[in-house]
């Protein structure tokens, strides 16, 4: 039997750095007003000529680069975005692919928000564990900032631009293969987090109103209420359908929206602070990239290790969510 191993990560961030001070020159805001509430200081702003697929390759080059595979042999592309380079088509994917220079695999995005990541992951599973795939490149690419209403200092102190990439393939060994995916959606919560952009759901009349439309819209603390309460139901769930206790989980890597959530989340499942993996102080809330961009700094400061266990969780637009148990299973052990 086929089982999915996690074998590489990778990560890009853009060059300008937004800080909480820049911020507040912009909106009515502060840099302890935001600190306080979210856990943010700076998040990385894309160029206005760089697109989500220029993020998603760069981050996708470094994930083939460690995964031990061969460019050729990569079978299909998975991006998960909200912040796509075109509305409908051509997917985000398939411009990384040929950008990468991947022949004729297989590529399609999907849309799943800041659970985006988790959703990839269960279909990369569930490709290779069937036998139709043997090594598939997932990506989770935005630039938020093209959608982000900086006049809002409700959202716009919460964005950020960034992509995380992995190397999903096929082994023999089970010890390797990822352990389980979970994920889960419900929409009849779709009103706490969403862009209305003119789709067929929401036509517009004129073009003002299109532009206004396309960005992110949320209303915070309901949104805060819900994802506590469904983040820490969905990791009790996993963990106990596979009987694995919170103490042998190496990293808990959470969606990196908002320090508070994390906290809360981390307090109810009993989760130490070294377990706990945060990066939402210097990247802000990156949607479907925050939690490979969290594994890709962890592998760079040498703090992942080739067998250790990621508990991986996300809630998003949708809404959305989802959890992962993934055991790290470089080719080169680390």
């Amino acid at each position: 039997m086929a089982y999915a191993a996690f074998r590489s990560i990778g990560a890009y961030v853009p060059n300008k750095i937004l800080t909480n001070e820049d911020l507040s020159k912009m909106v009515d805001t502060t840099d302890e007003w935001i600190t306080k509430r979210t856990g943010i200081k700076e998040r990385h702003i894309a160029a206005e000529d760089e697109t989500t697929s220029d993020l998603g390759v760069k981050a996708a080059k470094l994930a083939i680069e460690r995964s031990g595979v061969e460019a050729n042999e990569i079978d299909m592309v998975i991006c998960a975005t909200i912040s796509p380079d075109y509305f409908c088509m051509p997917s985000t994917a398939t411009i990384i692919s040929t950008k990468l220079g991947l022949g004729n695999a297989t590529a399609f995005d999907i849309s799943a928000a800041c659970t985006g990541f988790v959703y990839i992951l269960s279909i990369a599973k569930a490709f290779i564990e069937s036998g139709m795939k043997k090594n598939i490149l997932i990506i989770g690419a935005e630039k938020l900032s093209a959608i982000t209403d900086y006049t809002d200092r409700g959202t716009c102190i919460l964005f950020g631009d960034g992509a995380g990439a992995a190397v999903i393939s096929a082994t023999e060994n089970k010890e390797e293969g990822i352990i389980d995916v979970h994920t889960g959606a419900d929409g009849t919560y779709a009103d706490l987090l969403m862009t209305p952009n003119g789709g067929t759901g929401s036509p517009h009349d004129s073009l003002e109103q299109e532009a206004g439309a396309c960005y992110m819209q949320m209303k915070g603390n309901e949104t805060f209420k819900v994802a506590v309460r469904t983040l820490t139901k969905d990791v009790v769930e996993i963990l106990a359908d596979n009987n694995i206790q919170s103490d042998q989980i190496d990293h808990f890597i959470p969606h990196q929206a908002n320090y508070r959530i994390i906290k809360a989340v981390g307090d109810a499942l009993k989760m130490k602070e070294e377990q706990v993996v945060l990066t939402v102080a210097k990247y802000g809330n990156t949607s479907g990239a925050s939690i490979p961009m969290a594994i890709n700094d962890m592998y760079e400061q040498g703090k992942l290790k080739s067998g250790e266990l990621m508990l991986l969780d996300a809630f998003g637009g949708g809404l959305t969510w989802g959890s992962a148990l993934v055991p790290f299973s470089p080719l080169s052990k680390v």
